[in-house]
């Protein structure tokens, strides 16, 4: 007998452990940023440097698991959107089949410890787990669409995906000229 809900903790570990992994990186990285703009003095005098640094990890991990979460409801919200869209599977087989693919993402963020010292292992780590996910999930999904819905759904979540991150980086891009041209000394 097989419990189909085995690996339903997987995606809160997964999430915790790449949220983890990010703070620590990020820790370090704002404490040297508050050390050089002269902050960090000030700061050790209401808090020491364990204490400054656990709510540092606090925020930081709090804030990627705040982004990492949303970003999983949108991947999923998607996906399900396209097997919508492509699938004859009217009974739900296609749900169960992909949550063998929540180990994949478990291990990545395991992976993801011994990259804490730098953000391009960080990066990698990340993109290449979600690629080997993306890859899994579509052989996966093929025993339940035909070749045409198999390219369908790769399109679709593709497209979807390219258009986001344009429209993301458009965004923070706009934001940024934005503040740059209302600061004073940029006249």
């Amino acid at each position: 007998m097989k419990n189909p809900y085995l690996y339903g903790y997987l995606p809160l570990f997964t999430i915790l452990l790449f949220s983890l992994t990010f703070g620590i990186y990020t820790v370090g990285v704002s404490l040297e940023v508050l050390t050089s703009i002269g902050v960090y003095a000030g700061m050790r005098e209401f808090l020491s440097d364990l204490e400054l640094r656990i709510l540092l990890l606090i925020v930081f991990s709090l804030c990627f698991f705040m982004l990492f979460s949303a970003l999983k409801l949108i991947g999923e919200t998607i996906h399900e959107v396209g097997m919508l869209f492509f699938s004859k599977d009217n009974v739900g087989e296609t749900i169960s089949a992909a949550r063998g693919g929540y180990v994949i993402f478990f291990f990545g963020s395991l992976a993801s410890a011994f990259g804490i010292q730098s953000i391009m292992i960080l990066v990698i780590v990340l993109l290449l787990t979600v690629l080997v996910y993306f890859v899994y999930n579509v052989y996966k999904m093929s025993q339940f669409l035909s070749m045409q819905g198999t390219i369908g759904l790769i399109f679709f979540e593709v497209l979807f995906w390219a258009i986001f991150v344009t429209l993301i980086l458009f965004v923070v891009l706009k934001l940024y000229n934005g503040i740059l041209a209302s600061l004073p000394f940029a006249n």
